[in-house]
């Protein structure tokens, strides 16, 4: 969007916050870069130009304003659309992969060599990987200043910055302010308010932020899915906050997220803060809140049986997942059984096979095991169908052994073939995969019991192929009509819990 300059004005004059994250505004007689909902007077046209990431903004000479803080902006809703070689290289630098295994890293995982990845990003972003990555570190360099007590020197490393010269140069550079300028003025602005960076008391260890959505936001069957779903001992619902545990590079996490008016409130206890970025990443990827709802709404509408259900609560969100291994394995737990039953089957693998973790603010017990943990399960020990075993057992192999992957790189089209290759995988367990795990927008179930309930109900065809044919006019936003279908039913995943 950001080349079309008469709607990226127009916007920026409506100061229209549908657009933070999907195009910046950089203004060139002040040298300062902004999102277009930014409370300042606006800008005359002929001094606006626009890029299509902070990092483009950065590399162009550009620092970030201090009112409205760009770098804070909801990602771009396009990387969860599409499935093309940038979009995934988004979707991995976002998840810390530059980070952890640089440019060569990321150019193996896509298949591609580093000059074509390289060469795509900056045609498309105008940045490449390393700035990319760079302007993260920024990000999450400012979290930590401004949210934490931690010594510059341990946040220059937590960031991922490989020296305190560096840290400081690129602070100073992105927000034309020295890192400790950066603490002092967070500290009179929170003063100024009478009120901490977040609703929940200061406690050591625990990181308080805050994560920035699109409105709306519906709730209900987002924090409702992922309550009424949970696996004892790695989730739970605890005075009003959904808590996890995390297993991440460095070490491992608990997260405890809480919905608000206007943010998701985040509390993270983590072992290493070097796996901060990462863990930010997988929450707001879990709760899909760098979708569009405008958007996907405005198209589920045109449908007019569809659109009194998106009237009566818009913003429905796709429940993810932190650990798409964790969730193919727990879709095989769930087949042709109660959430109950998945949830106790999924628990006794936990109990048994899951790293032990302490959890001093709830009842979280374990991390939930790895693929690696469970390629040596003995079947006799699996309360499950003998068919269901070896469908749960050749999964776990798969991924074990690399043969079969599972996360932000992956093609979407190419993890279904190879799911639908393996014993017990049909199209209703491959589809939700890809819905919840992988991130498709597009994923549809129409086998799914509750969603055919719905479409009869609503007058909607109610086989199979049927659906599917009608269901083409709601493309590329298939699986938020899922999530309207499903509430139309009382189960406990379409609310919050008491």
């Amino acid at each position: 969007m950001y080349t079309d300059t008469e709607r990226c004005v127009r916007a920026v004059r409506s100061k229209d916050a549908r657009f933070d994250g999907v195009f910046f505004t950089a203004v060139l007689t002040t040298r300062i870069y902004c999102r277009p909902s930014c409370p300042v007077v606006p800008p005359k046209a002929e001094n606006m130009v626009f890029h299509p990431s902070a990092a483009s903004c950065q590399r162009a000479g550009f620092r970030a304003c201090k009112r409205c803080r760009p770098d804070t902006s909801p990602g771009s809703p396009e990387w969860n659309v599409r499935a093309d070689a940038v979009a995934r290289a988004m979707r991995l630098i976002q998840d810390g992969i530059v980070d952890r295994e640089g440019v060569p890293g990321l150019a193996a995982r896509l298949g591609y060599s580093t000059r074509q990845i390289e060469r795509q990003l900056l045609a498309e972003l105008g940045a490449g990987p390393l700035a990319l990555a760079r302007a993260q570190r920024a990000q999450t360099a400012r979290l930590l200043i401004e949210t934490t007590p931690m010594p510059m020197a341990e946040i220059a490393f937590a960031a991922g910055f490989s020296s305190i010269r560096t840290f400081n140069d690129t602070v100073r550079e992105v927000f034309a302010l020295a890192p400790g300028e950066l603490r002092a003025r967070a500290a009179r602005a929170s003063v100024a308010r009478n009120t901490a960076l977040d609703d929940a008391p200061r406690t050591p260890g625990v990181i308080t932020l805050r994560l920035p959505y699109r409105a709306p936001l519906n709730p209900s069957n987002l924090f409702g899915h992922l309550a009424a779903t949970a696996v004892p001992g790695v989730e739970e619902w605890l005075d009003g906050a959904y808590r996890r545990t995390l297993t991440l590079p460095h070490g491992h996490g608990i997260v405890a997220l809480s919905p608000r008016s206007d943010h998701i409130a985040c509390r993270l206890s983590l072992t290493d803060p070097r796996d901060l970025t990462l863990a930010i990443s997988r929450c707001r990827w879990m709760l899909d809140l760098d979708a569009d709802p405008v958007a996907v709404d405005e198209q589920l509408r045109a449908d007019p049986l569809l659109a009194p259900l998106v009237e009566r609560a818009p913003g429905r969100r796709v429940p993810r997942t932190v650990d798409a291994a964790e969730f193919a394995v727990r879709a095989v737990l769930g087949q042709q059984v109660s959430t109950a039953a998945a949830r106790t089957h999924a628990a006794r693998l936990v109990a048994a096979h899951g790293v032990p973790v302490d959890d001093p603010e709830g009842g979280l017990t374990h991390l939930f095991p790895t693929p690696e943990a469970l390629a040596g399960l003995d079947p006799d020990s699996l309360a499950l169908p003998r068919s269901r075993r070896t469908t749960l057992l050749t999964l776990v192999g798969a991924l074990a052994d690399g043969s079969l992957s599972l996360g932000p790189a992956t093609d979407w089209e190419e993890a279904r073939a190879r799911l639908l290759t393996l014993p017990g995988f049909g199209p209703w367990t491959t589809e939700v995969i890809a819905m919840r795990a992988l991130g498709d927008p597009d994923a549809f179930l129409p086998g799914d019991l509750g969603v055919r309930r719905a479409a009869e109900g609503l007058g909607l065809p109610a086989t199979p192929a049927a659906l599917t044919a009608r269901a083409a006019r709601w493309r590329p936003w298939r699986a938020y009509a899922v999530q309207y279908l499903w509430a139309t039913d009382s189960h406990p995943i379409n609310h919050l819990p008491a």
